[in-house]
């Protein structure tokens, strides 16, 4: 990155020829930005090195949205037509309304380049109006992820569309124009080609498949590069043609401990040794999901309130989540090594324990059942043992309750209710001791 950097005057310059696959898009041919930092401030220029990096990604991404974006697209072909017309020596292929289009939009784009005054909306008009060129599914699923990865609740899911496409559907559709993956007849047969290998044998798999394929389509229908039906569809259309999935591979819910095998489990969880056996029974006796317990940090806990504070980054819902704390949650937090981050540390400095830790201990301790079923044997506890409102259970397990109107008129979430529920659990997970 240095190489991009120079001293003009007394601050630090950002300076990068334009490269040549980029030359006829950006005709600057050198980019130069000041970096506002003072050369006597960052003599070693350590922070003018970090923000010319910033620009320098900045700049690759104009340049690749400037080659691969629409608008760019439609003026390299028109200018390709222009030069073929030189080289037979007859007049620019102007004759058709869609090339006048864009014809006009290239005079509108060289009247801003040119500083002159020009209407921007009226050049996005002219550009709205001006054809889409052919993009295939492959780059439509690209750019789908790109812009909803951000939504998504974790890197797993951007990883498992990414596969899932690339195994079964990009070799079948991948290269295709999307606009060619019609709505019955043969978009219907592609989809089929794709999902029916898998069907039966990948069931679960092959509905996710589906599901983003139809997802991908209706992005691509909605910014105007294809007609019609979506052929992925379920409802009305694939479910006349696949099995249901629940009918293929009914589902199996991971095993859960019964809620009166609870106690005597903590009592035999409480004589290993181990952070991982710890953070299980931090798991058990909260209630919460196994990964906000991993990535549990110190600064999320106030033992003053006697409260842990989950941000709605680490929850699944995507809103902040207070988990009241009993006695033995707080002792085990009391107990757990000091100085890192995090409340439960993995063996490498920085990292947290492993999504399979907790497992682990199960199996050595020779149990069948899943860390997520203990959430489950703490519903079934409250609904089976004690009176409990169904709305505080939900709460505490941090699922959503009631609907949309409900929810807007709910503006507390029963905090000193779910106290006593907590200290409650605590207590009946103890009673074996």
């Amino acid at each position: 990155m240095a190489d991009y950097l120079t001293r003009r005057g007394s601050f630090w310059h950002f300076i990068r020829r334009v490269p040549l696959e980029y030359a006829e898009l950006d005709k600057r041919g050198f980019v130069q930005q000041s970096t506002k930092i003072r050369i006597a401030d960052d003599p070693k220029a350590i922070r003018a090195n970090r923000k010319a990096n910033d620009y320098n990604l900045a700049l690759e991404r104009y340049w690749r949205d400037l080659a691969e974006g629409d608008s760019a697209q439609a003026v390299r072909d028109y200018e390709s037509a222009i030069k073929a017309a030189k080289r037979l020596n007859i007049a620019a292929p102007i004759d058709d309304a869609t090339k006048r289009t864009i014809a006009e939009l290239l005079d509108r784009i060289e009247k801003l380049s040119g500083n002159r005054v020009e209407d921007r909306a009226s050049v996005l008009a002219v550009y709205d109006a001006a054809p889409k060129p052919d993009i295939t599914f492959r780059q439509c699923a690209e750019r789908y992820i790109e812009a909803h990865e951000a939504g998504w609740s974790n890197a797993k899911s951007i990883t498992a569309w990414q596969s899932t496409l690339t195994m079964y559907a990009y070799p079948v559709i991948g290269d295709m124009p999307v606009k060619k993956i019609g709505g019955n007849g043969d978009g219907t047969d592609l989809m089929l080609k794709i999902l029916e290998p898998i069907w039966h044998i990948k069931t679960e798999t092959a509905a996710r498949l589906r599901g983003r394929i139809e997802s991908i389509l209706d992005w691509a229908k909605a910014r105007g590069y294809r007609e019609g039906e979506n052929p992925a569809r379920w409802k009305g259309h694939l479910n006349q043609l696949l099995a249901a999935k629940a009918k293929v591979a009914p589902v199996k819910h991971h095993e859960a401990m019964p809620y009166t095998k609870v106690p005597a489990f903590v009592k035999r969880l409480r004589a290993m040794s181990g952070i991982a056996a710890r953070a299980l029974e931090f798991t058990i006796l909260t209630a919460s999901r196994t990964s906000e317990v991993l990535e549990a940090r110190r600064s999320e806990i106030d033992l003053e309130s006697r409260m842990w504070i989950v941000p709605a980054a680490r929850m699944k819902s995507r809103k902040e989540h207070r988990v009241p704390l009993c006695n033995s949650a707080i002792a085990i937090i009391k107990s757990m090594p000091d100085g890192g981050a995090f409340i439960f540390p993995g063996a490498k400095k920085g990292k947290t324990l492993s999504s399979a830790s907790m497992l682990k201990v199960l199996d050595r301790m020779g149990e069948r059942s899943v860390t997520h079923g203990f959430r489950s044997a703490f519903r079934d506890w409250g609904s089976e043992t004690g009176n409990y409102p169904n709305e505080l259970l939900e709460m505490a397990i941090a699922h959503t309750v009631g609907n949309q109107v409900e929810r807007s008129y709910r503006r507390g979430d029963m905090l000193k209710k779910r106290h006593a529920l907590m200290a409650d659990w605590c207590r009946y997970c103890n009673s074996a001791s």
